[in-house]
Order: structure tokens, then sequence, then C-alpha cells
């Protein structure tokens, strides 16, 4: 079993942690006061075998494929499951603070995508092969090309790619992921580096002509 990372305590590294978790806690019906418990809870099991609070086995076996399907490991960093994302969801769903109805929702959709897995492949979706996963996936992964009859299947997989990579980005193979900069002192600051403007189609000269000068003071 995976053990979910974490430090002893709340630290400045759990609260950065946690601003960049919420999409992830506001899809699971969790408010900003409560983060600070979230993370509470998630640095407690720093170490400890990971045994799954709110999915069923099954259920879990279909969360831990899913969300690899969402961020699988390339060259660069490994998968959600790598970086602990599904540990994380479990959790947050566990917790008393979070709404029953995301709960819920949560719980549907894993039995939509079963169910849909089923109905045309005779199999659930663990027990599809990749081919015929990913042809559900993509009908339900792009909300404005999804056929009719596809709306749950849709909200629940747009509601599941939010907690996995919010996840994830916040897990420490997601810093790294990101290259993230944190805690690097910076003597002299040169503006966005040119390629990152240029992918995206933007310039200093061309943000100087959107902001007013009293705008930027």
């Amino acid at each position: 079993m995976r053990t979910v990372p974490g430090d002893a305590g709340m630290t400045r590294r759990d609260a950065v942690r946690i601003i960049g978790l919420a999409p992830a806690l506001a899809a699971m019906g969790l408010a900003a006061c409560d983060m600070e418990r979230a993370a509470a809870r998630l640095a407690s099991l720093s170490g400890r075998s990971y045994e799954p609070q709110f999915f069923t086995e099954p259920e879990w076996r279909t969360v831990r494929v899913l969300a690899d399907y969402i961020i699988p490991g390339d060259e660069r960093s490994g998968s959600a499951t790598d970086a602990g994302s599904p540990e994380f969801m479990d959790l947050m769903l566990a917790d008393d603070l979070t709404n029953e109805s995301a709960r819920e929702a949560v719980r549907d959709g894993i039995a939509w995508l079963d169910a849909e897995s089923t109905r045309r492949n005779s199999a659930t979706f663990v027990d599809a092969t990749d081919e015929q996963r990913r042809a559900i996936l993509d009908d339900i992964a792009w909300p404005n090309r999804a056929a009719e009859g596809m709306e749950n299947g849709v909200q629940f997989f747009t509601r599941m790619r939010d907690m996995t990579a919010s996840a994830f980005f916040s897990s420490e193979m997601g810093w790294k992921d990101l290259q993230y900069m944190g805690h690097t002192f910076v003597p002299v600051w040169n503006g966005c580096p040119q390629e990152a403007l240029d992918k995206l189609g933007v310039s200093y000269d061309l943000m100087n002509t959107r902001v007013a000068i009293n705008e930027r003071q």
C-alpha cells in the first residue's frame, strides 16, 4: 500500500499546499475555513500504510485506474497514483466536513462509469481493455463534444479531473513537475522568460497598453 506524504503539524508548506487545493476542496463541498483541518488530517497519516476510508474496495480500484488516465506517468514525473492523489481524494471525501451531496456525486459517478462500461463491453471499467476505457473517457472528457445522454458522465469526469489534478500538483511530485521555484532567493528579476510570453501570445508592451499607469501603482 502507498503512504500519504505530509509533515507533522501545520507548516507554511502545508498552507501553500492547501491554497493550491482550493478547486478540489470546492468540488467536495469543503469551505475555505476547513482547509487547515484538512491539512492536519493529511499530515497525521504520514508514514502509515493507507487503507481507504471512503471508497469501497471496488470503487478504490476504479478511482486508481481512472486517476492514472487523467494524469499518467511520463519521462518528467510519475502518475497520479505515484503522487498519492487517490489517497488524498479518499481522505477528503471521508472528512465529516465534506458535503454529503459531494460524496454522493462521486459515488454515483463511479457507478455510472461501471454501468456504462458494462453496457458497452460486458465488463466493468477496471476489467475493460485499455481501448474500451479510452473510448468511454473520450465521450465524457470534452463537455462541448459530449453526446446527448452523457451529461452525468461529463459531470463526474470533470469533478474527478479537478480533484486528481489538485491533489497531484499540490504533492512534492507535482511541485517538481511544475518546476516550482519557491523558497529561492532571486536577487534580480528580469521579467517573464520570452519563451513563456511567446507561448501565451503576450508581451510587456501589450500589457502596458492594456493597464492604466495608475492601476499598476
